[in-house]
C-alpha cells in the first residue's frame, strides 16, 4: 500500500458562459500509508473531483499529487495503480459474479492460476463463495455492493478509492455495509480513500476526515478532534447530528449574555474569550448539551434559559424539542422521560462547560488554533 499527498493541487474548470469555476483551491494534505481517510462535505465542495484527481479521472490545473513515491500527475488511471469503486455498482448484468470479478485482471493478461486465486480470496474476504455463479440481477443492493468492493480488491491495488458507495442502499444496509467496510480495511490493511456527503457515513468510518466547503478545506482532523474542537461555524454545524445550535451572544465581564439571560462562564471557558470582551459573539452548542431542567445532569443551575417549545420529536430512546432564541431556532436532545409539549414555556439547561465560541465576521472558532 501506500501514501496519498497533494501538493498544493488546484482545479479550476472553464466554461464559456460563467468563466473559470474554482472546484479545488489549492489542496495540502497527507494521507499516510494503510490509513482510512474520508472526505466530507456539501454537494460542490471538491470531494469527488479530489477523488477523481488521485484516481487520474480529473487532471489538476496545477500543484502535484504523489502516490507512494511516484508523482503520478502525468500517469494514465490504469497506471496508477488504484482501484475504485463508484456509487453506481456498474456490474455487467450478462456476467456471472466470477466473471464480474475476473474481468478486470483478464483485461491485464494476468495468468489464470492468479485469477482464480485473487477472486477466491475476494469472495472468501465478502462472503461471496455461493454466490459466484449467480448473476447480478439474482443480488440484492447490499450483495452487488460487496461484489463492486470485490472488484476492486482482486487488483490488489496500492490505494482504494470509493464515491459514495452506499448512497444507493437503504438505511438498513448502509449500517451493516459500514460495519464490513470498516472491517474490511482492518483486514485488508489497505490505504482508503473514501468520498460521501454523510457526516454519520464520515465519522464512523474515517480515521481522519477532511472536511470541504466551496473547493477549501476546513478542517482534517480525527472524528473525535473535530466534534470537539471544529475550527469554525461550517465545521461545528456540519459535523454532528442533529447539528450545532448557534446563538447570538455577547461577552460581559464573567458572563454571556443570551436572549436576555446572563450566565456565568467557566473559568477555563471565559479565559479563551478575553479578546472578545463586550463584544457580539456567536455560542455554539450542540444539541445534547441542551437539557429540559427535570431530566438535567450535574450542571449549575444557573445555567437556565425560558423558551416556549414549538415542536416535540418523540425518537424513543430521547426526543428532539425545538424552540427559539431571538430569531434562531435551537434544538435540544433530551432524556424521553423529559416533560415537554408544544405550547408549554420550558426550563431548558445549557452545559456551558461544552461551549463554543465563534467570531460573527470570521466564523473562526475563538481561542482555538
Amino acid at each position: 500500500m501506500a501514501r496519498v499527498e497533494f501538493r498544493q493541487v488546484r482545479k479550476e474548470f472553464k466554461d464559456d458562459h460563467k468563466g473559470t469555476f474554482t472546484a479545488v483551491a489549492g489542496s495540502d494534505f497527507v494521507i499516510e500509508d494503510k490509513e482510512f481517510v474520508v472526505f466530507v462535505g456539501p454537494s460542490g465542495c471538491g470531494k469527488t473531483t479530489s477523488l477523481r484527481m488521485i484516481a487520474g479521472l480529473e487532471k489538476q490545473t496545477s500543484g502535484d499529487i504523489v502516490i507512494g513515491e511516484r508523482v503520478v500527475n502525468d500517469l494514465h488511471p490504469k497506471d496508477r495503480d488504484i482501484a475504485m469503486v463508484f456509487q453506481d455498482y456498474a456490474l455487467y448484468p450478462h456476467m456471472t459474479i466470477r466473471e464480474n470479478l475476473s474481468f478486470g485482471l483478464k483485461n491485464l493478461k494476468k495468468p489464470k492460476s492468479y485469477i482464480d486465486e485473487q477472486v477466491q480470496n475476494a469472495a472468501s474476504i465478502l462472503g461471496l463463495e455461493a454466490m459466484l455463479e449467480r448473476k447480478p440481477r439474482e443480488l440484492s443492493g447490499g450483495q452487488r455492493q460487496r461484489v463492486a468492493v470485490g472488484r476492486a480488491i482482486v487488483r490488489d491495488p496500492q490505494v482504494f478509492l470509493f464515491d459514495e458507495p452506499l448512497s444507493n442502499l437503504d438505511a438498513k444496509l448502509r449500517v451493516q455495509m459500514r460495519v464490513e467496510l470498516g472491517e474490511l480495511h482492518k483486514r485488508l490493511g489497505a490505504t482508503i480513500v473514501y468520498v460521501t456527503h454523510d457526516q454519520v457515513e464520515a465519522m464512523t468510518l474515517g480515521e481522519r476526515i477532511v472536511v470541504m466547503n466551496h473547493g477549501d478545506i476546513q478542517q482534517v482532523a480525527s472524528p473525535k478532534e473535530l466534534y470537539a474542537n471544529p475550527r469554525n461555524m461550517f465545521v461545528a454545524g456540519f459535523i454532528g447530528s442533529p447539528a450545532m445550535n448557534f446563538i447570538d451572544a455577547r461577552i460581559e465581564g464573567t458572563q454571556v449574555v443570551v436572549d436576555g439571560a446572563s450566565f456565568t462562564l467557566p473559568e477555563d471557558v471565559l479565559a479563551r474569550l478575553q479578546s472578545h470582551q463586550g463584544k457580539p459573539v456567536i455560542m455554539g452548542l450542540r444539541p445534547e448539551h441542551i437539557f429540559g431542567d427535570d431530566v438535567a445532569p450535574n450542571i449549575p443551575t444557573d445555567h437556565m434559559l425560558q423558551a416556549r417549545v414549538q415542536v416535540v420529536e418523540h425518537l424513543g430512546s430521547e426526543n428532539l424539542v425545538y424552540f427559539h432564541s431571538g430569531a434562531r431556532t435551537i434544538t435540544a436532545k433530551v432524556h424521553p422521560e423529559t416533560h415537554a409539549y408544544v405550547g408549554m414555556d420550558k426550563n431548558f439547561v445549557l452545559d456551558l462547560r461544552k461551549a463554543h465560541f465563534f467570531d460573527p465576521e470570521t466564523e473562526l472558532a475563538i481561542g482555538r488554533e
